[in-house]
């Protein structure tokens, strides 16, 4: 027995939508909305911030500069460092490398030079000593040597060495030494090291000699009897 729903005046009959055989339709699906997690959203949000703080201050620290010292003109090994030897550099440096900042210039001034400094290089802690390689009641003598003369180890300023007179040519040619004598030895301290002569190699070495041996040693070296080894260090 069918049930018919009286009309109300004024308003227009719907009939209701036919299913797919022809009866009611299915009531449709409500799609359920996922929950939003305000936790994990605060937490992806505070992991963001912190990445981009952190890739700021690695920034600015990149591009921290120091103001350093540098060298503004050739100084010899041994030579008092002048105000006009030094100037000044704003660098970004590695943590490693050892720069000696501007506020220690004053204490730069006045120092000798442990090695030989060049114009635009960055000055070093180690590159200055306070102590003077030529002593006093020294003299200063350069030794030429071929590299049949001195060790294959590479000299640097400050090493004890010993200069050796080897048989001249006269004693080459017929003429023999003591038999057992010792061969005649002079302590000495390098001060600079030559770069090699392009043709030959010959070396020169300047050494720091007793004033009292100098003249012997530098008419020892114009005849080209002698050879330098390295002392032995102490301890």
């Amino acid at each position: 027995m069918s049930t018919t729903t009286p009309a109300v005046p004024g308003q227009a009959s719907v009939p209701p939508p036919a299913g797919p055989a022809g009866g009611a339709a299915a009531a449709p699906r409500v799609l359920r909305q996922r929950r939003r997690r305000p936790g994990l959203i605060a937490l992806s949000v505070a992991l963001i911030a912190a990445g981009g703080l952190s890739g700021a201050l690695l920034f600015t620290a990149s591009g921290q500069r120091t103001a350093v010292l540098v060298v503004a003109r050739d100084v010899p090994v041994g030579a008092p460092i002048a105000d006009a030897d030094l100037t000044t550099a704003s660098l970004a440096l590695d943590p490693a490398v050892k720069a000696v900042p501007v506020a220690k210039k004053s204490g730069m001034v006045g120092q000798r030079a442990a090695v030989a400094l060049k114009a635009g290089a960055l000055l070093s802690p180690s590159q200055v000593t306070a102590v003077s390689l030529v002593k006093p009641g020294e003299q200063l003598v350069g030794v030429a040597l071929k590299p049949s003369q001195l060790p294959a180890s590479r000299l640097a300023p400050g090493q004890q060495v010993l200069i050796v007179s080897t048989p001249d040519a006269a004693q080459a040619a017929g003429g023999k030494p003591a038999e057992g004598a010792a061969p005649k030895t002079l302590t000495a301290t390098v001060v600079a090291v030559g770069l090699p002569a392009p043709a030959t190699g010959v070396v020169v070495v300047d050494v720091a000699v007793p004033a009292s041996d100098g003249p012997a040693l530098a008419a020892r070296v114009a005849t080209g009897a002698v050879a330098l080894i390295l002392a032995a260090r102490e301890g």
